[in-house]
């Protein structure tokens, strides 16, 4: 079954952490990470977007979401919320509300910000509540996940995270990369347990 990873990603930072999560996923028998992206936006649109991102996942489109068993969603921190492609996005899921699309499916979060306290937590909040709205049963990454005590960087109860220091390479710590990898694990499970019920 298919796990739709969904992200918007600017720098680099929240695409690494969206393929983590896929590789967790993928670590699943009888789960598929299905990678998508969408454009950017902005407040004058001069041109419209290639219909092909130039490099990485495809842009996502609704029956991508129609057809998922689990959803993972990220974005990089906006002033401690999603950023606006993304939203823009998620904004016109309404056809899919209306017809329950995604109630009972499982969803997790994930986020990337340049300082340690950028907003990471808030952003996922935020993240949760459309999913809510829909129905969906958000999952976060429980402290059983002994990486969730130690980081000093990204990784927080409420999802996957990571800090992208401005102007630094962007590179996952190693518990950043397996808080991700966990957290794509936990929402394959819980896609292939709710399927069998």
């Amino acid at each position: 079954m298919d796990i739709l990873v969904l992200y918007y990603s600017r720098t680099g930072a929240t695409r690494l952490l969206a393929e983590m999560v896929a590789q967790g996923i993928d670590q699943v028998d009888g789960a598929h990470a299905r990678l998508r992206t969408v454009p950017p936006v902005a407040p004058v649109t001069e041109t419209a977007s290639a219909p092909v991102p130039p490099e990485g996942a495809p842009y996502a489109e609704l029956i991508d979401l129609e057809q998922c068993a689990g959803l993972a969603l990220g974005s990089p921190t906006r002033f401690g919320n999603m950023a606006a492609p993304l939203k823009h996005f998620i904004d016109s899921t309404s056809g899919q509300w209306l017809a329950g699309a995604l109630a009972g499916k499982p969803a997790a979060v994930f986020t990337s910000t340049t300082s340690m306290h950028g907003g990471q937590e808030s952003t996922l909040l935020s993240m949760m509540l459309p999913l809510l709205h829909q129905g969906m049963l958000v999952l976060g990454v429980p402290y059983t996940e002994p990486d969730l005590m130690s980081t000093t960087s990204g990784g927080t109860p409420y999802g996957a995270s990571h800090v992208a220091p401005h102007g630094a390479p962007v590179r996952l710590t190693d518990e950043e990369r397996r808080l991700a990898v966990a957290l794509g694990r936990r929402l394959a499970t819980a896609a292939l347990r709710l399927a069998a019920r």
